[in-house]
């Protein structure tokens, strides 16, 4: 995948937020997702002892799901650890390993936020401007905004709000389990975002894109997957 370089990373605090705010009128809330072939998702490991951390892109087939490519990244991460600010401390890591895919996704799926950010600008939306790529925010936990009680019941979804604006879903992917934070990245809208993550889940909480990112990033073996071929899907938004 190629980079485009569009600011330094070695800015302040002060300079990232400059920035995000900058960035974040470019961001497309319009769909670019059309015949979906392929899907990816990135994720980024913790440091460990000696601050290495790792980074990993899978790329599934869609809507088969089947593995075709991995690939990962290893480095230290050189800025600071600050809410609201991931990006810059975890992108460049992810796009040492989207550089290394002869595998171009049509659409990627971030642990982590998209608008659904104080200045509507997380991890999500600046990978898809940096890879000029689609890209859904697919977070574990909530950075901001509030949300009314979901239904216990999967693909059950409620409307996620900052100050009047609606920035995202919280998504019930299973029974029984707690939502996942949806939102838009770039080059996508909610409701296709929406659509692609339930696709995308089958047995877990996390869409299987996201969850096997995250065992590569933990460099856990990934499961052998079946074909979902059976079902019936449809790829064109």
């Amino acid at each position: 995948m190629k980079v485009h370089q569009l600011h330094s990373w070695q800015i302040s605090i002060a300079q990232a937020q400059q920035i995000q705010q900058k960035l974040a009128s470019q961001v497309s809330k319009e769909s670019e997702v059309v015949n979906l072939r392929f899907i990816a998702g990135a994720d980024i490991s913790a440091p460990d002892s000696k601050g290495i951390a790792r980074a990993a892109v899978v790329v599934l087939s869609y809507p088969e799901l089947n593995v075709i490519e991995v690939k990962t990244a290893e480095d230290k991460l050189n800025f600071p650890y600050i809410p609201g600010l991931l990006s810059f401390r975890e992108s460049p890591l992810v796009l040492a390993a989207c550089e290394k895919l002869s595998t171009n996704p049509d659409l990627l799926l971030i642990d982590g936020q998209g608008i659904a950010h104080p200045r509507r600008f997380g991890l999500a939306a600046h990978l898809g401007l940096l890879l000029d790529t689609p890209t859904i925010g697919c977070a574990k936990s909530r950075l901001c905004g509030t949300h009314k009680p979901l239904i216990n019941e999967a693909g059950a979804y409620t409307e996620l709000t900052d100050n009047g604006e609606i920035i995202g879903v919280a998504l019930r992917t299973k029974v029984d389990v707690n939502p996942i934070y949806i939102s838009i990245g770039h080059k996508v809208d909610l409701p296709t975002a929406i659509h692609c993550v339930m696709e995308c889940c089958h047995d877990h909480r996390l869409p299987e894109p996201s969850r096997l990112a995250h065992l590569a990033a933990g460099g856990k073996a990934l499961p052998v997957h079946h074909s979902y071929s059976q079902r019936l899907f449809d790829s064109s938004f």
